[in-house]
């Protein structure tokens, strides 16, 4: 009797230090998520397209993130490892340029002038000349260092817009933000003639991939814990001015790209899946996750498959591609039209995927 009363007292114990462990020090104040209804389009239908990508640079990449491409048709990328390596024309990889040997290197762009703008997470913004001069842009705004700087994208008069996924957790704890469920995104704005950083979009639901129209006339924003990508005005009339461009989207987006023919190419994250749901039924599920990550990993489904959606300048989607068990491509995370090929990379696989249009 005495030893069933020592382990039931053990027992409520060793419970009331979980709880309290789970509630009180939780890393996360959740709130609930909404996830998207279930699509009914035919163009929702998931097929195998991915699964034909021709891998490149297999053993030279380490997780491309994000994609870019020059002038002379030359495609760029940043990787796991701190590179910046890119892609001749005559099908060889250059390991160009270390930025250096952390893990922080995110979305990127080339811009007229031919240098390299990288978003480093812990840096802010990073130019790399045209001969491998590496210089830092945007690192602070209004005397706060710019964390988690995610995707940039080149204006007509050479301004760079670049989103903040997150004011409060980084990349390396990405979760967590999806976790709690609130607005902590930015969208910024650097003057290269100024060289100051200005406030665009605040509130943003981890704002993910940005991209200009072939006009000039708005700005695409990513909204990944929404399922949606907002448009930003840029046109002088309604300068300013915020209208949803697509939302209830089949996953969450991640970056986005200006395909030739002004439509856009959008990487899509798997968030949706019954596992997610359970995730976001119950804000005790959500703490009980933040707080025993190796739980989270069980649950995480985001690197077992990969899409990626074509949606016209009117927010209509055009077509879908995948890998729905992700036997070839998973986790991608951004796709590129150039020449006639797409172009996709992933935080999960060490290549770059080629796909003939």
């Amino acid at each position: 009797m005495k030893y069933g009363t020592i382990t039931t007292s053990f027992l409520l114990v060793s419970a009331l230090a979980v709880v309290l462990q789970v509630f009180f020090f939780s890393p996360i104040s959740p709130d609930p998520l909404e996830l998207p209804p279930e699509p009914s389009s035919h163009l929702f239908i998931p097929n195998n397209h991915l699964q034909g990508v021709i891998k490149l640079g297999e053993g030279i990449l380490n997780k491309p993130e994000g994609l870019s491409v020059d002038q002379k048709g030359m495609l760029y990328t940043a990787t796991r490892d701190g590179w910046i390596k890119r892609l001749h024309t005559n099908g060889t990889w250059e390991s160009w340029k270390m930025i250096h040997n952390r893990d922080t290197l995110l979305g990127l762009t080339v811009t007229r002038a031919s240098d390299v703008i990288v978003c480093d997470t812990e840096e802010g913004l990073i130019k790399v000349s045209e001969d491998g001069v590496v210089t830092t842009l945007a690192t602070h705004m209004n005397g706060e260092n710019i964390k988690f700087a995610d995707d940039v994208v080149e204006a007509g008069d050479g301004s760079l817009y670049f989103s903040v996924a997150s004011t409060k957790f980084g990349l390396h704890n990405w979760h967590l933000d999806m976790l709690e469920a609130k607005p902590h995104g930015q969208l910024l704005k650097y003057d290269p003639i100024t060289m100051e950083t200005s406030l665009v979009l605040d509130e943003l639901w981890f704002a993910n991939g940005v991209a200009i129209s072939s006009d000039q006339e708005f700005l695409v924003v990513c909204e990944t814990w929404k399922f949606r990508c907002l448009k930003y005005w840029l046109k002088e009339q309604i300068r300013g001015k915020v209208d949803i461009f697509i939302d209830n989207l089949p996953g969450s987006p991640d970056n986005i790209n200006l395909a030739p023919d002004g439509s856009f190419w959008i990487a899509i994250l798997q968030l949706t899946s019954s596992r997610m749901k359970f995730v976001h039924s119950s804000k005790a599920i959500k703490h009980l996750l933040a707080t025993f990550p190796k739980l989270y990993d069980q649950v995480n489904a985001v690197d077992k498959s990969a899409m990626a959606l074509n949606v016209g300048r009117d927010g209509k989607i055009i077509k879908r591609l995948d890998d729905p068990n992700g036997e070839v491509m998973s986790f991608v995370t951004s796709v590129l039209e150039c020449d006639g090929n797409l172009y996709f990379g992933s935080l999960k696989n060490n290549f770059v995927g080629m796909l003939p249009i």
